[in-house]
């Protein structure tokens, strides 16, 4: 009798099995990673625009904080705000969050609010606001507002 070389279908079936096992571990753990990293991403774009808007304001006075996110990084409007923030946040989706323009009050602006909101449920689980007090807020369920919970 000849030695065959190779597998047999049994071995193979165990390693595709232990294979399936292993990832059917590591997929969960993987999206929720995916997850924490998008709103790490979301706050921390939260942070540069609340920057970008108090040297905007400090650049050009007489206008205030900049009423759209794509003034930030064009400048059309006020030479002394160009470049606050890159055109992938000017451009209001980034990393799995889409950004509002900032909501601003007065003339000139003393106040401004942005929101950040998960493009889907894979991307993220929070909503993130901050205004002018620089204050990142999160709700779970809806848009947040000032009066959501603040990051610690």
């Amino acid at each position: 009798m000849k030695k065959q070389k190779g597998f047999s279908l049994i071995e193979l079936l165990i390693v595709v099995a232990i294979i399936l096992i292993i990832a059917a571990i590591a997929i969960p753990n993987l999206i929720k990673s995916k997850m924490a990293a998008n709103e790490a991403s979301a706050v921390g774009s939260l942070r540069t625009i609340t920057t970008a808007e108090i040297a905007y304001s400090s650049a050009c006075p007489t206008i205030g904080f900049a009423a759209t996110l794509a003034e930030l990084s064009t400048s059309a409007v006020c030479q002394g705000g160009s470049n606050q923030i890159d055109a992938t946040l000017a451009s209001k989706t980034k990393s799995g969050y889409n950004f509002t323009d900032p909501t601003v009050v007065g003339t000139p602006a003393t106040s401004f609010a942005v929101n950040a909101d998960p493009v889907s449920a894979s991307s993220g689980t929070r909503h993130f606001f901050v205004n002018e007090t620089g204050v990142i807020r999160y709700n779970q369920a809806a848009a947040a507002t000032n009066t959501d919970n603040a990051l610690q």
